[in-house]
């Protein structure tokens, strides 16, 4: 298998956020049934793309684009964030999102910590970051304060709240 973790160009665009949100639509519809609404509006995802240091990643297996990542480097602090991870939807639970998480590590080997956050339904994500990435979970935002951090039409939580996880890499460090 030929994996590579590169960044996105201007042709990708449309096909890559086109997949991101087909893969958090079915990932919501698989637990609360068929919505209408969109899961992820592509207003997100541009506000993640044009976030001040955000790097956008497509990953590419055998010439195909099966995921992406979206992430935003503090080249100050590098107390980074992981906007956006998604594998295509149908090629899940094959190991494709770890490589890619391996790899945006491997590229960001400056950073000291890593935060994301995943909607507390998301059960096979709360594995993926905890058991396969070695994130830590950090805080629940499930209240009405917490959800003032949220734009106003979000939904994507199932209003279950989110997980919000960190990951500290000076550990890893040598």
């Amino acid at each position: 298998m030929d994996f590579r973790l590169i960044k996105i160009t201007a042709d990708d665009i449309v096909q890559y956020k086109a997949d991101m949100q087909e893969a958090f639509q079915k990932g919501f519809e698989a637990v609360y049934g068929k919505c209408d609404e969109i899961i992820l509006p592509e207003a997100d995802i541009d506000r993640s793309l044009n976030s001040n240091g955000a790097v956008a990643y497509k990953a590419m297996i055998d010439g195909e684009m099966l995921g992406g990542a979206i992430v935003v480097i503090n080249e100050e602090t590098q107390h980074n964030h992981l906007d956006i991870l998604y594998v295509k939807y149908g090629v899940q639970s094959k190991g494709i999102g770890k490589m890619i998480w391996d790899k945006i590590e491997e590229y960001h080997d400056k950073t000291i910590e890593w935060e994301t956050c995943t909607p507390c339904f998301e059960k096979r994500n709360l594995h993926f970051y905890v058991d396969k990435c070695g994130f830590s979970i950090t805080e629940i935002q499930n209240d009405e304060e917490d959800k003032n951090t949220f734009p106003d039409d979000f939904i994507g939580d199932g209003g279950e709240g989110m997980y919000v996880f960190k990951k500290s890499m000076k550990c890893d460090k040598k």
